[in-house]
């Protein structure tokens, strides 16, 4: 199994970006898959995260309305469209791959008990 994500660079608040994780080593079949993120000194936080067996979605508060989580599984890839982006934003954004919410909740997936992680793209917020 791997995960590797793509599209984090550096752009100025109130800018976007999208982020892309290509899964490879199984298929999008009743999994939550998702995205956190760590800023420097603080802890890793759940930002969002998508069903694949009904596309339903879940978003942190501090980043709902501005952050789109979608999922291609055609293509096995999920994508993160931060729009509105804030210089608390930066951090590390990882993928991850969890069990699916219907069986566990969001709760199980958002708190980081995950299956799989990637290794992380910087996203960086100037202000």
């Amino acid at each position: 199994v791997q995960l590797v994500e793509s599209g984090g660079g550096v752009v100025q608040a109130g800018g976007s970006l999208r982020l892309s994780c290509a899964a490879s080593g199984f298929t999008f079949d009743d999994i939550a898959i998702g995205w956190f993120r760590q800023a420097p000194g603080k802890e890793r936080e759940g930002v969002s995260c998508i069903s694949s067996s009904d596309g339903s979605t879940y978003y942190a508060d501090s980043v709902k309305g501005r952050f789109t989580i979608s999922s291609d599984n055609a293509k096995n890839t999920v994508y993160l469209q931060m729009n509105s982006l804030k210089p608390e934003d930066t951090a590390v954004y990882y993928c991850a791959v969890g069990p699916p919410p219907e069986s566990t909740g969001w709760g199980i997936f958002m708190r980081g008990f995950v299956d799989y992680w990637g290794k992380g793209t910087l996203v960086t917020v100037s202000s």
